[in-house]
């Protein structure tokens, strides 16, 4: 049997420890801003879509509906979003962003720049890697579902 690769030449421990490094760029801005790192994403989905429902952010951020309950339960709380039966389908409950979660958005834009510059990374860089990222994540994700 041939030896195991060292972590640092496998690529999930790449991965892996590159998205703990990113947590843990992020959490001190995060923190100030009264938010954690799920919570963000979630704020993120409904920038990109207001009034998704808690199983089409799940989708988005490739989480189960169970984990997105919590999180959009404690940015109600917070004053971020407010969930409302949809008129259509009551069974639907949309998630929508409040004034607050609105002005949170420009509150949050400089993650990204702040990211890159602890980074020591240009942003066409950061995008190159990205894009790379994703159509591993892609190809991943549809090797998965059969196609």
């Amino acid at each position: 049997m041939p030896a195991a690769l060292p972590l640092d030449d496998q690529l999930c421990f790449a991965l892996y420890s590159a998205s703990m490094a990113v947590s843990r760029a992020y959490k001190p801005m995060l923190d100030a801003l009264g938010l954690t790192y799920p919570q963000y994403l979630v704020l993120h989905a409904l920038w990109e879509e207001d009034g998704r429902t808690i199983g089409a952010i799940a989708d988005r951020l490739a989480l189960e509906s169970s984990t997105i309950t919590p999180l959009v339960k404690r940015l109600e709380a917070a004053g971020f979003v407010m969930r409302e039966r949809s008129v259509a389908d009551e069974r639907r409950v949309l998630v929508r962003l409040t004034p607050k979660g609105r002005d949170m958005r420009e509150a949050c834009g400089c993650l990204g720049e702040a990211l890159a510059a602890r980074a020591g990374m240009t942003p066409d860089r950061l995008a190159a890697l990205n894009r790379d990222v994703q159509r591993l994540r892609d190809a991943l994700a549809r090797r998965d579902q059969g196609l």
